[in-house]
């Protein structure tokens, strides 16, 4: 039961991509809530055809950074990922970051993703906290009971886009944090070695 639990917490950090905060204070824009529900229907269907398509591996982990690039907020989740650390990193580390980080992440849960062939999901409900939407769903997995997932989505970036998700009350976006700065820590801080590093990390 445990190792299912952690499991289905991987699969589904992945699909965040890391960081922390709900990041309340985002400008509301004009965001509806059938766009919002449409963005996450559009992320499950996509995730459901990269698993059970059947591709090498290399080949879907190359599907997975694009689908977190198409629809994840990926700066502000790297941004979010590095934590206070990146109000000090120059304007070319924060690029070299993101897109390390959205790279590593492709990696580090694309190969945990070809375990869920079959998984099933399904929009529920929406409702708006604060400045952002917050999509509800249910996911179940085979031999598994449906558990409720959380999506955090917004168009601060322009685009709709999600960044972050909540599995069982656990924020998933916060753990990411923690990992990165743990990881930042064992270097010492330095945030150039971080960069290299995650380029073949995953």
């Amino acid at each position: 039961m445990l190792t299912s639990l952690i499991d289905r917490r991987t699969f589904l950090t992945g699909l965040a991509a890391g960081g922390v905060l709900a990041l309340a204070g985002f400008p509301s824009f004009a965001m509806t809530q059938a766009e919002a529900r449409s963005l996450i229907d559009n992320v499950m269907a996509d995730v459901h055809e990269i698993i059970n398509s059947g591709r090498a591996e290399a080949q879907t982990l190359r599907d997975f950074e694009g689908l977190f690039n198409r629809y994840g907020d990926i700066r502000v989740i790297a941004q979010s990922a590095l934590g206070p650390p990146a109000r000090s990193a120059s304007a070319a580390q924060m690029s070299a970051f993101t897109e390390a980080f959205r790279g590593y992440m492709a990696r580090k849960y694309g190969r945990q993703f070809r375990r869920f062939t079959g998984a099933r999901a399904e929009v529920t409900g929406a409702r708006q906290v604060q400045s952002h939407w917050e999509v509800i769903s249910t996911m179940t997995m085979r031999g598994e009971a449906p558990f409720e997932v959380r999506w955090h989505v917004s168009d601060r970036s322009g685009q709709h886009k999600f960044f972050n998700l909540i599995i069982e009350g656990v924020n998933l976006l916060a753990a990411e944090r923690q990992e990165i700065g743990a990881m930042l820590e064992r270097r010492g801080g330095n945030i150039d070695r971080l960069i290299q590093d995650l380029r073949s990390a995953g």
